[in-house]
C-alpha cells in the first residue's frame, strides 16, 4: 500500500559511509526529505525548526553519544525513533531506552534489517498520529462543551432564561443558521462579554 505522503527523516550520524549507504535505498516516494545532522547539537537545532516522522540516530556522535537525544525526542514528540549502537552495549542501551519507545538495533545492520526497522518506525508513526488526531478531536469536543456551557450561563444570567431554555435557544439557533452549536456559543459569548 502506497502512503499518501513520504515520511520526513532526520538522520543523525557522523559516519558518511553509513549515511550514504542508508540513503541509497531510501526511496523518495517513501522517505522525503532525508536531512542529515552529524552532531547532537545540529540535530536538536533541526528538530526545533521542523517536525519529523522518523529520527534515526547512529551512535556515537561528535559531541555526545546520542542516547539522551533519542530519549528527549521520544519523550517530546510522536515520531518514530531508532537508535543504532555497538553490539557490545546493545543490551545496556536497549534496557535504558525501550520503555521510552525508542527502537534500538545493534550494529552492524543489514539492508534487510534497516528496511524492516524503517517499516516498523513508519507504522509506529502512523499509529501515534492517529492517536494524536483522536486526542485532538476529543479536546476540541471538550472545548465545544465548555463554550456552549459558558454561553448557556450567559443566557441564564443576561436573558433570565432557564437552563433548558438556554439549551434549546442554542440548538435552535444552530439549526436555523446551519452552523455548529460552538459557533452560536461564540456569538453569544462575544455579545455578552
Amino acid at each position: 500500500m502506497q502512503r499518501e505522503n513520504a515520511y520526513s527523516v532526520l538522520l543523525v550520524s557522523a559516519n558518511d559511509k553509513f549515511n550514504q549507504s542508508l540513503t541509497s535505498f531510501m526511496s523518495k516516494e517513501e522517505y522525503d526529505p532525508v536531512i542529515i545532522s552529524s552532531s547532537v547539537s545540529s540535530a536538536r537545532r533541526q528538530f526545533r525548526e521542523r517536525d519529523f516522522d522518523i529520527v534515526i540516530i547512529n551512535t556515537p556522535l561528535k559531541d555526545e553519544h546520542g542516547v539522551d537525544l533519542a530519549i528527549d525526542i521520544a519523550d517530546d514528540s510522536s515520531c518514530g525513533v531508532m537508535l543504532l549502537v555497538k553490539t557490545e552495549i546493545f543490551d545496556i542501551v536497549c534496557d535504558k531506552v525501550q520503555d521510552r519507545g525508542v527502537f534500538t538495533l545493534p550494529r552492524p545492520v543489514t539492508v534487510q534489517m534497516m528496511t524492516h526497522a524503517l517499516k516498523m518506525l513508519g507504522s509506529t508513526r502512523a499509529r501515534l498520529l492517529r492517536r494524536e488526531q483522536k486526542q485532538k478531536s476529543f479536546e476540541e469536543r471538550i472545548n465545544e462543551i465548555k463554550s456552549v456551557n459558558r454561553a448557556k450561563l450567559l443566557l441564564i444570567e443576561k436573558e433570565k432564561l432557564t437552563e433548558e431554555e438556554a439549551h434549546r435557544f442554542i440548538e435552535k439557533s444552530a439549526m436555523n443558521d446551519r452552523v455548529s452549536k460552538a459557533d452560536i456559543a461564540a456569538m453569544i459569548i462575544k455579545k455578552y462579554t
